[in-house]
C-alpha cells in the first residue's frame, strides 16, 4: 500500500458522489471522506513501522516529469489534517440544503484530492498541477453556492482567482528555470542545485509571491475577508482550515530549502511581514461588525504568526509553525461552524443583531467558549503549544519579534472575548434560538476533543514531524 491510494479514494469519491444524485450525495461524500481518513491512519501506522509508502513512476519523458509522491512525517501530518477536516466539514453541512448537491459535494472531495496531492507531490510540475487544481473547485463553490449580492460575490471570487493564478505563474516560471538547471523536477534534484545568491533571490521571490497570496501575508491579503464572507461556510472552512496551509507548508517544503541563501539574507524582512500581519489582522478584527469578517481577520493574524515562525529558519520555528497550522485548522473550522449555527437560526451575521444565546442554548455557548479560548491560545489547548513554540523561536532571533508577535494573544483575547460577550450574553434576541442539534453538537465536540487532546499531549505529532523538519533544516544550512 502507498500514498497514491488516498488520491484514488478521493478522486473516485468525487465521481461517485456526483453519480449518486442530489439525495445521496452528502452521505456518499461523507463515506468517502471517512474512508480517506481511515486509509491515512493505516498509512501512518505503516510509516511508523518503517515501511516504504512513497510512490514514484515516470510520467512524461520530455520534459522529464515523474509522478512522484513522497510521504515523510511532515507530508503525513498535512495529509491527516486534510483527511480529518474533510469529513468534519462535510458532516457540518448536513444542516443546510444545497441546490445541485451532487456537484457541491463532488467539488469538496475533488478539492480534498488536489490539496492532498499538493502536500504529497515530490515533483515540481506535479506539485504545480495539484496546486492549481485546488483552485478550481473553491472558485465554483464560492461563486455558485455563496451568499450575499451576486455581483459583489462574483467580483470577490474573480479577484481571488486572478490574484492566486497570477502569483502561481511566477512560481511556474521559477520551476521552469530550475528544470533547465537540474534536468528534472524532482524535489531532491532541485535541493541539490548549487544556485548563486542572485539566482536564489529571484527563485525565492517568485515562490514568495505565490505563497504570500495563498496564505495570505500582507500586503497580498486584500482578497481574503470578502471571499471568506461571500463563500458558503463550507467553502470558508476549506479555505481557512486547509487551503491556506498549502502556502505555509510550501514555504517549508519548497521555498526555504531551494533558496536558503536568500532566506537567510532577508530573514528579518519576511519575519517582519508576518508580524505586521499579526498586528494588522488583530486591529482590523477589533472593528468588525460582521462575525465572519471578524473571524477572517483573526485568521489573518494567526497565519501571520505561523509565517513568521517559518522564516526564523530554526527547528523550533518550523516545528511550532507546523503545530500551529494543524491547531489553527481545527479551531478556525470550529469557529466558522459556530457562526453558521447562529446564522441558521438568526439569518444574520451582524454581531449587534445577536445576543442572549447563552440563556437559550447552554451547550452551544459552552462549546463556543472553548473554541474562543482555544483561538487565543489558552494553556491545555492545541493552539497554546504551537503559539508558544513559535514565540520561543522568534525570541531566539530577536526578543522584540516575540514581544510584537505576542500581541496576537493579547489583542486576540480582547476582540474574541468582546465578540463572545455581544453574541452570547446580553439582551436576548427577539427571535428564539433553538438548541443545537445532534449533528451540530457532534461536530463541535469532535473539534473540541482534538484541541484538548493534542493540547495536553502533542508528542505524537511532534515525533512525527520532527525528523522531516530536521532534514529540511540540514538542507537549509548546507554549504553552498
Amino acid at each position: 500500500m502507498n500514498v497514491s491510494l488516498i488520491l484514488i479514494i478521493l478522486l473516485v469519491g468525487a465521481f461517485a458522489t456526483y453519480l449518486a444524485g442530489d439525495k445521496l450525495a452528502s452521505k456518499v461524500a461523507l463515506l468517502f471522506g471517512i474512508a480517506s481518513l481511515g486509509f491515512s491512519i493505516v498509512l501512518l501506522n505503516q510509516y511508523n513501522l518503517g515501511e516504504n509508502i512513497n510512490f514514484i513512476n515516470q510520467w512524461i519523458n520530455q520534459p522529464n516529469v515523474s509522478f512522484a509522491l513522497n510521504a515523510d512525517g511532515l507530508a503525513i501530518a498535512m495529509l491527516l489534517l486534510t483527511t480529518a477536516l474533510t469529513p468534519i466539514i462535510i458532516y457540518s453541512s448536513f444542516g443546510n440544503e444545497y441546490k445541485n448537491a451532487k456537484s457541491f459535494y463532488a467539488l469538496i472531495l475533488f478539492m480534498a484530492f488536489a490539496m492532498c496531492g499538493t502536500f504529497l507531490a515530490a515533483d515540481g510540475l506535479l506539485y504545480y498541477i495539484f496546486w492549481e487544481l485546488a483552485l478550481i473547485p473553491i472558485y465554483f463553490i464560492a461563486l455558485i453556492w455563496g451568499n450575499g449580492d451576486v455581483e459583489e460575490r462574483k467580483k470577490a471570487v474573480v479577484k481571488f482567482f486572478i490574484y492566486t493564478l497570477a502569483g502561481s505563474l511566477f512560481m511556474l516560471v521559477a520551476f521552469i528555470y530550475l528544470y533547465q538547471k537540474a534536468g528534472s523536477f524532482l524535489i531532491q534534484d532541485l535541493y541539490d542545485l548549487n544556485l548563486t545568491a542572485s539566482e536564489q533571490l529571484w527563485i525565492f521571490l517568485a515562490f514568495f509571491l505565490a505563497y504570500a497570496i495563498k496564505i495570505p501575508i500582507i500586503p497580498f491579503h486584500t482578497w481574503q475577508a470578502n471571499v471568506y464572507q461571500k463563500a458558503p461556510t463550507v467553502g470558508t472552512m476549506l479555505l481557512s482550515g486547509i487551503m491556506l496551509k498549502m502556502g505555509l507548508y510550501s514555504v517549508i517544503r519548497w521555498q526555504l530549502p531551494i533558496a536558503p541563501l536568500a532566506a537567510k539574507e532577508y530573514m528579518y524582512i519576511f519575519i517582519g511581514l508576518g508580524i505586521a500581519g499579526v498586528i494588522y489582522g488583530s486591529i482590523v478584527a477589533l472593528r468588525q461588525r460582521d462575525l465572519k469578517k471578524l473571524l477572517a481577520y483573526s485568521s489573518l493574524a494567526h497565519v501571520g504568526l505561523i509565517a513568521a515562525g517559518s522564516y526564523t529558519l530554526t527547528i523550533d520555528g518550523l516545528r511550532g509553525a507546523v503545530l500551529q497550522m494543524i491547531a489553527h485548522g481545527f479551531v478556525v473550522v470550529g469557529l466558522f461552524f459556530a457562526s453558521e449555527i447562529i446564522y441558521r437560526r438568526y439569518e444574520t451575521r451582524v454581531i449587534a443583531e445577536m445576543g442572549g444565546i447563552r440563556s437559550q442554548a447552554v451547550k452551544f455557548a459552552s462549546l463556543f467558549m472553548i473554541l474562543v479560548l482555544a483561538s487565543v491560545a489558552l494553556p491545555t489547548t492545541f493552539n497554546f503549544v504551537g503559539e508558544f513554540t513559535v514565540l520561543y523561536s522568534l525570541s531566539q532571533i530577536n526578543v522584540w519579534f516575540a514581544v510584537l508577535g505576542g500581541t496576537t494573544i493579547i489583542l486576540g483575547a480582547y476582540y474574541m472575548l468582546k465578540m463572545y460577550q455581544h453574541v452570547m450574553l446580553g439582551e436576548t434576541n427577539a427571535k428564539p434560538f433553538a438548541d443545537v442539534t445532534f449533528n451540530e453538537v457532534t461536530t463541535l465536540v469532535i473539534i473540541v476533543a482534538v484541541l484538548f487532546f493534542f493540547g495536553m499531549y502533542p508528542k505524537p505529532i511532534t515525533d512525527l514531524i520532527t525528523p522531516s523538519l530536521e532534514n529540511i533544516i540540514t538542507q537549509i544550512n548546507r554549504i553552498n
